[in-house]
């Protein structure tokens, strides 16, 4: 679709749109409007309820006329398990709901981080030996492992992950012998002989509890799908 035939689209959606909000009653159209104040935020449930100050029955009926409206829309929130979340259809969840790359439809993707992983420790097994996290992005960027947009970012949660594993040590350069491209003191990542097996040395998960360099702290919550009581990294911390 060109990006005419893309702006014409929107401007149709939007007619329909304000054709739907001006036929909706006060309650109604309270209710959408808080939704939408609520932005890329979006709004749970069980708050809906309570700033709506309306009866469940009348609530649901309202959410569901709206939805089918296509005025809001239900968003997954990886932060909570419990109710429904919804925004304004013209807004996209931010990243603190949807959980970021490692997300799909609310669920961790285990089977992609599980290819990050490998792909990320066979790269500095095999190719780069010892690598800043630039250094293994940009190598996976080149070699075009994955289709889709790979960022710094995500390379770096994944070494962050393997080191919490053991899989890999991060260390600091020291500009010499293997580390003579890396400037002196920046932080790298090197590949272990045996990692994974016990082996390899564990100093940087002795030193400090992993939640200080976990990728996925800011989603971490009591009751959430990520969450300390099912973090098989804190609990293999508690086990030392």
């Amino acid at each position: 679709m060109s990006r005419m035939q893309d702006t014409l689209a929107l401007e149709r959606r939007r007619g329909r749109q304000n054709l739907f909000t001006q036929s909706l009653g006060d309650a109604d159209r309270n209710v959408l409007n808080i939704v939408r104040g609520k932005e890329t935020r979006g709004i749970s449930s069980g708050e809906l309820k309570r700033v709506s100050n309306l009866p469940t029955s009348q609530l649901n009926k309202t959410i569901k006329a709206l939805i089918a409206s296509q005025l809001i829309k239900e968003v997954p929130n990886v932060r909570s398990t419990y109710g429904k979340h919804y925004m304004g259809v013209e807004y996209e969840p931010s990243t603190e709901l949807t959980g970021g790359s490692w997300y799909a439809n609310g669920k961790l993707d285990q089977d992609l981080i599980n290819f990050f992983r490998g792909t990320c420790l066979q790269i500095l097994q095999k190719k780069l030996k010892v690598a800043t996290a630039e250094g293994v992005h940009s190598f996976f960027a080149k070699a075009k492992f994955y289709k889709g947009d790979v960022s710094r970012e995500m390379i770096a949660e994944i070494l962050r992950s393997l080191v919490l594993d053991n899989e890999i040590l991060e260390v600091k350069s020291t500009g010499l012998a293997e580390y003579h491209s890396i400037p002196v003191g920046e932080v790298c990542y090197r590949y272990v002989i045996g990692g994974g097996t016990g082996e390899a040395s564990r100093t940087g998960v002795m030193v400090s509890i992993p939640c200080g360099v976990c990728p996925q702290i800011r989603l971490c919550t009591p009751d959430g799908v990520i969450s300390p009581t099912n973090c098989v990294y804190y609990t293999k911390w508690l086990d030392f």
